[in-house]
């Protein structure tokens, strides 16, 4: 059975740093992209960044470019995202996603229609 599980977060204080892992098991990640999106309280879930697990080509959103960065380990089919510089406004549960039953349509993986396996979650707070 497919499964993606984030770990990572937590309260971190405003100009901190934080790593979201993704792991991933149960299907293949060669023809998946795996993404990262965040939902704050009372706000629709959005876009964050997404790598290409084939070539490693990596998608970002404006408001994180520069400041997020996503990558792989292949060997342990895990997906990382390296959070700096984080602000009040990044406060949210962030959401790993893949592809677990076809192969990505690119044009729609910055959408959560882009995906098909989600994980449960991990809350990032941002506060002093």
């Amino acid at each position: 059975q497919a499964h993606l599980v984030e770990s990572g977060g937590g309260l971190v204080q405003p100009g901190g740093s934080l790593r979201l892992s993704c792991a991933a098991s149960g299907f293949t990640l060669d023809s998946s992209v795996i993404g990262w999106f965040r939902q704050a309280p009372g706000k629709e879930r959005e876009f964050v960044a997404a790598i290409r697990w084939s070539d490693g080509n990596t998608f970002y959103t404006d408001s994180t470019k520069g400041r997020f960065t996503i990558s792989k380990e292949k060997d342990r089919k895990t997906a990382y995202l390296n959070m700096n510089s984080l602000r009040p406004e990044d406060t949210a549960v962030y959401y790993c996603a893949g592809n677990s039953r076809s192969r990505p349509i690119m044009s729609t993986i910055k959408s959560r229609q882009g995906y098909d396996l989600w994980g449960q979650g991990t809350q990032v707070t941002v506060s002093s």
